[in-house]
């Protein structure tokens, strides 16, 4: 028994130095499934001894003694008690997420959902059925039924977890320079930016969370963050299901404006083919036809009707730059208004 209750002031321990110590600056993958494997351990002594009243009672007189060292050298330190250890995992998770010192590398490893920590049998849950039971458990988001018929749990949970993650980092007065470093480590660019990624910035910007304050914050963060990344946005608005980015539209004008940017941008990038008898993208690599253009134009004027008219003027003064030819194939801005007025 004297094991048993040293390993469990150890993992307390554990708990308040991963949610308030800059120790987890020196953490590495390794280290994190060591954690993981000693909140399980806990985890499996509450199923135990829930039942033992004997047993029950030494520990909770060893958890108060260890609470007492622990208030004395963590200030705002909360007390575990019994019924705390029935979610080891999850405090130790939310506390990592909460800590400003968590190494980016060690965030990655949270945030990738996909698999757990390290790819042999792993000693604790997936860190997306983590995730899931942090949102749960603290009634924190609600995401729209969209993306969840589309991408399943894991956008939805990456995304939600990304949000409670720069609500709190904002909150505590961080850097705009280190919270941008974070979302380019996070959202990095590249193979799976025009996929999964972009599914998780849709779900942090269409997250709801008990704090609107917090949640304005947050969201017009990373939609300025976003509008720095011209590459992601327009990976985004080619990448993912119209109806997802129409509601991400009607939610936040930021991103309906520089929607409609990355619409005249492909348009404007694009060449009248002879061949084909059709508007096409002068670059080789080719990710949106003049159709598909037109359909986006189309949806976006269909949930956003005071945005037409406007739209309109400014695609005529276009045509009206190019010459104002009725004549199709010499003004992509002509071509577009006829087919949107269809």
């Amino acid at each position: 028994m004297e094991a048993v209750l040293k390993n469990l002031s150890s993992t307390a321990e554990l708990l308040a130095v991963a949610a308030r110590s800059s120790v987890v600056e020196q953490w590495d993958k390794q280290t994190l499934s060591r954690a993981f494997h000693w909140a399980r351990y806990c985890e499996h002594l509450f199923s135990r001894f829930l039942n033992n009243t004997t047993i029950r009672r030494v520990i909770e007189k060893q958890l108060r003694l260890t609470n007492e060292s622990l208030r004395a050298v963590f200030t705002g330190y909360a007390d575990i008690c019994f019924s705390d250890l029935s979610q080891c995992q999850h405090l130790l998770l939310v506390g990592l997420l909460k800590n400003p010192e968590l190494p980016i590398s060690i965030m990655k490893i949270l945030f990738d959902t996909a698999s757990p920590v390290n790819n042999q049998q792993s000693d604790y849950q997936d860190v997306t059925g983590l995730c899931s039971h942090i949102i749960q458990c603290k009634s924190a988001c609600k995401v729209l039924s969209p993306l969840t018929d589309l991408s399943g749990a894991d956008a939805e949970v990456q995304g939600a977890v990304l949000m409670e993650r720069l609500e709190d980092l904002l909150s505590g007065g961080g850097e705009a320079s280190r919270i941008e470093h974070i979302l380019n480590s996070f959202l990095q660019e590249g193979e799976g930016a025009s996929g999964h990624i972009c599914l998780v910035i849709s779900a942090a910007l269409l997250t709801r969370t008990n704090s609107a304050a917090a949640q304005t914050a947050s969201q017009d963060f990373l939609l300025d963050w976003l509008q720095k990344k011209q590459s992601v946005l327009q990976q985004m608005c080619s990448a993912i299901p119209s109806t997802l980015i129409i509601d991400l539209a009607k939610r936040h004008v930021k991103f309906r404006d520089a929607y409609c940017d990355v619409l005249k941008k492909w348009a404007s990038e694009m060449e009248y083919s002879m061949s084909e008898g059709e508007w096409v993208q002068a670059n080789t690599n080719r990710t949106v036809s003049f159709q598909r253009v037109t359909e986006h134009f189309l949806a976006l004027f269909v949930a956003c009707p005071s945005l037409r008219k406007d739209v309109e003027k400014e695609l005529n003064a276009l045509n009206i730059s190019d010459g104002d030819f009725d004549v199709r194939g010499l003004s992509v801005w002509g071509d577009l208004l006829s087919a949107i007025n269809k």
